[in-house]
């Protein structure tokens, strides 16, 4: 079996847990059946990607998802080619456990739809707007709910429902990707309990304004529509490329910025109608003089999600 999962940016400034785009960036896996269970991993992180041990992220969930419906296990020679930055807010992890989803799918002849296969990743990412987009590709815009279980009127079974947009248009992408690693958890830590209702309500405002920018081909609406209070301010202390980033939205040839899910990265938006590797120059000179570390990568929205 061959799988190559795109990587992911969630959140999009307000659409906090609620929204992703999918990027250009791939994990490839191929898999066969072997004696015993074993990786050959190369490109980013693959000392990461190679270690073939129980904290194996595509392993641990391809194992637990055959245990849990009494399949039996085969052992798996796994060749993984990964450009798909770990731990920096690309949506790794979703990437990875939708791999181990999909090749119990087939190797444990599950036979799962799309939407099992994404509700079961978004039960394990808690949250659905990785696992949606880098499955179906494109703008996912996705809910999770708990519906009752079956003949109880306990609410524990996760239920998804999500929509893949293709944006209109043309939306080049940068991705700022700093040096060190930031833990979902930790991100998550820092946010408030409890909001008010002007930053709440300047949320929603912004999240229709952004959906309507992809949607309608509108990118001189994404500077106000990518402004968030939610996530955004209380996560830059631990994003340091994001204040040095944020003041460059609405200037030439750069539409709008936004933290890349959880972080640390930040997704840049550039104009169309500019020279991508001008500001591509541009923002390095700016992180340079503001004495800030980042790799520059252009990229762009992935139209299509996992693939064989």
């Amino acid at each position: 079996m061959r799988i190559a999962l795109p990587a992911t940016s969630a959140n999009l400034g307000p659409a906090f847990d609620a929204a992703a785009l999918a990027m250009n960036l791939f994990i490839t896996i191929d898999a066969a059946p072997g004696a015993d269970f074993s990786i050959h991993a190369t490109g980013r992180d693959s000392e990461i990607c190679g270690a073939a041990n129980d904290e194996h992220l595509i392993l641990a969930t391809y194992r637990e998802l055959l245990e849990s419906h009494s399949k039996p296990v085969t052992a798996l020679v796994l060749r993984i080619k990964n450009d798909i930055p770990i731990g920096k807010g690309c949506g790794s992890s979703a990437a990875a456990r939708l791999a181990g989803i999909a090749l119990a799918n087939h190797f444990g002849r599950l036979h799962w739809n799309d939407a099992q296969i994404i509700t079961e990743a978004s039960r394990r990412e808690h949250h659905p707007d990785n696992a949606s987009a880098c499955w179906l590709g494109g703008l996912a815009v996705a809910r999770m709910s708990a519906k009752p279980a079956a003949g109880t009127s306990e609410t524990n079974e996760p239920e998804v429902q999500v929509i893949s947009i293709r944006p209109k248009g043309k939306w080049p992408l940068l991705l700022a990707i700093p040096d060190d690693a930031l833990s979902t958890e930790e991100a998550r830590r820092v946010l408030p309990a409890q909001y008010s209702r002007a930053d709440t309500v300047a949320n929603i405002q912004n999240s229709m304004l952004l959906l309507a920018s992809f949607t309608q081909g509108r990118p001189d609406l994404l500077s106000a529509a990518l402004e968030d209070r939610i996530h955004q301010p209380y996560r830059a202390l631990l994003c340091p490329l994001l204040p040095a980033l944020q003041p460059l939205a609405g200037t030439p040839g750069v539409l709008g910025v936004a933290l890349s899910g959880a972080g640390p990265s930040v997704l840049i938006f550039l104009d169309p109608a500019s020279n991508p590797r001008a500001a591509q120059k541009a923002i390095a000179a700016r992180l340079t003089k503001a004495g800030v570390r980042a790799e520059l990568l252009l990229t762009s929205i992935a139209t299509r999600g996992a693939r064989g």
